[in-house]
């Protein structure tokens, strides 16, 4: 019986292990992507007068909203095809 558990232990170690090397491989090809929300750190959004705070704040966010209706699909359809 104890070799049926390890055998299932075994098992299960082996999905993490791949799930974990899946992950590494989807988070390499989706660095570029998110790359664009980097602008809208607190770094780099100061200096401006209290009342355009939040319209450069949200002309940013607009901003990478569209690239990523634009770059996701196809980064999709890229994948899709080339893989």
């Amino acid at each position: 019986m104890p070799s049926g558990i390890l055998a299932v232990l075994d098992d299960i170690v082996m999905l993490l292990d791949d799930a974990s090397a899946m992950s590494k491989i989807a988070a390499q090809k989706t660095a570029g992507l998110l790359g664009d929300d980097l602008a809208a750190n607190a770094e780099k959004a100061i200096g401006f007068h209290a009342s355009r705070e939040l319209p450069v704040i949200w002309a940013i966010t607009k901003g990478s909203l569209i690239n990523k209706i634009i770059i996701l699909p196809a980064a999709l359809l890229l994948s899709t095809y080339m893989d």
